[in-house]
This record gives C-alpha cells, sequence and structure tokens, in this order.
C-alpha cells in the first residue's frame, strides 16, 4: 500500500515511485513472455503498444493485487484496464521519447488515467530513464502540443518547448522490479540510451470507470489492425462501471 506521504506526493507532483518491489520471479516470467513475443513478432523488438491483443498472459501482472491495492489509493475503488505496452531501449540505440502528455494519444472521456511503469531492467539517467516535470499535471489540461518529423524520435507529438521548463526535470531512477506510478496530464519524456545497458520497461494503463474509453473515436495516434485505438479490449478490475457507458467486450 502507498504510505500517505507518497498518496500526497501523487496529487502534488503527478507521480510517485513507492517503497515497492515486484520478485525476481515474476519479474523472469515478464521477460520471458516478453521474449517469445518479439520471436514471434520481430517488429515488437523495441516498442509493442498493445501487449494484450497479443499475449493475454500479461493480465497476470495487471491483475497482482499489490499493484492494484496501489492504484486503488489514487483512483478510488472502480477501475479497469484499458492497456499495457512494452517499452524496450536496446544498448547503445540513440531514440528519444519527445517531451509530451499521455493523454494527448488516448480516447479517454473525461480525461484519466494512471500508469504504473515496471523496470525490467535498471532505469537510469546513462540508459535513458523517464524524465517528468513535477507538478505539471495540476491543471488537469493538454498543453500545446506540435506534430515532429525529427529523426530517432518514438513518439510524433512533442510538447512545444514554451510550455514548460526543461531545467526543472527529475530522473526517475529505478532498480529491476521498482514501479512508479503517474497521472495522464503529467509531462514527461526520455532520452536516448548510449549506454552498455540495456533498458526495458512495462506499462499498465489504469482509468476510473467514471470515465469511458471511445472505441469508436480517432486518434492522432493510429495503427493498423490491432493496435488500433479502436480494437483495445477493457477489463474491468474492480468495483463497478460507474459510466455505465464501458465496453467490456472483449475484441481479440
Amino acid at each position: 500500500m502507498l504510505t500517505s506521504s507518497e498518496i500526497e506526493q501523487y496529487r502534488r507532483d503527478g507521480y510517485v515511485t513507492p517503497d515497492f518491489r515486484l520478485d525476481d520471479e515474476i519479474l523472469e516470467e515478464i521477460r520471458e513472455t516478453h521474449a517469445r513475443l518479439v520471436q514471434k513478432h520481430p517488429e515488437f523488438c523495441d516498442y509493442c503498444s498493445a501487449l494484450l491483443a497479443y499475449d493475454p498472459w500479461f493480465l497476470n501482472v495487471a491483475r497482482r493485487p499489490e499493484i492494484l491495492d496501489m492504484v486503488e489509493q489514487v483512483l478510488g475503488g472502480d477501475f479497469a484496464l484499458w492497456n499495457s505496452s512494452f517499452f524496450a531501449k536496446p544498448a547503445r540505440v540513440g531514440s528519444r521519447t519527445p517531451w509530451h502528455q499521455d493523454g494527448e494519444y488516448w480516447p479517454i472521456e473525461p480525461l484519466a488515467t494512471c500508469t504504473v511503469w515496471i523496470a525490467l531492467d535498471a532505469s537510469t539517467t546513462e540508459n535513458g530513464c523517464l524524465r517528468v516535470i513535477p507538478g505539471s499535471h495540476r491543471s488537469q489540461q493538454l498543453a500545446r502540443h506540435h506534430r515532429s518529423d525529427a529523426q530517432n524520435i518514438a513518439l510524433n507529438l512533442e510538447l512545444d518547448a514554451s510550455e514548460f521548463d526543461e531545467s526543472k526535470a527529475v530522473d526517475i531512477i529505478l532498480q529491476p522490479g521498482e514501479i512508479s506510478l503517474h497521472d495522464v496530464f503529467l509531462y514527461h519524456g526520455s532520452e536516448p540510451n548510449l549506454s552498455p545497458n540495456p533498458r526495458r520497461g512495462m506499462t499498465l494503463r489504469y482509468m476510473p470507470t467514471t470515465s469511458v474509453y471511445r472505441h469508436a473515436a480517432k486518434t492522432s495516434f493510429e495503427r493498423e489492425g490491432r493496435l488500433e485505438m479502436c480494437n483495445r479490449t477493457v477489463y474491468l478490475m474492480r468495483g463497478t462501471d460507474r459510466s455505465g457507458s464501458n465496453d467490456f467486450r472483449v475484441r481479440y
């Protein structure tokens, strides 16, 4: 469970790195399952935006009670999982994730999500750990983004530089098995991995069921087939659908 000070930090700063660590056994299972996925789908060696569309085994991680307990503390007792992704930065790969807000890409109304980021390797300044601007979520609004055609970036929408002061950025440094939680409106990004060490991370995306996942909505981050936003299965994790409008049918 999150402590009262950890909950306070999440509210104040938009993120928290709790005093918690997944055990080595489940970490190894995640790595092995991801390796099998990449063997079948080599195109996902760096990034898979929709793990559950290809292997529902990852639900075993999303349903772990200790993770759900922490999410419930920040979202309340009624929430759903709408996605899980995998981010891999192989050693000495020079791609960066530009500064952005997650909600710029997602068809959720009203916009609300707590992301759980799980480190499968040590995530450090040298290998491109997550960087955040503390408190940037407080307005609960999307800031100005622009489309970027720069080379070697992981996303094509980037926060306008006038929207934030990068000198206030904080690195989220994690050891294998440690996690962070962050708000959908938090400004964040990451630098390239120029180190000899890989940096792999898995995300779990939970939303309160007072929000609705709009399967029919078009977003600025569409992919084909299973990866399209309209094809994500939403899984009720705890409580009830408070909105009464979420569609929990299995897509894949």
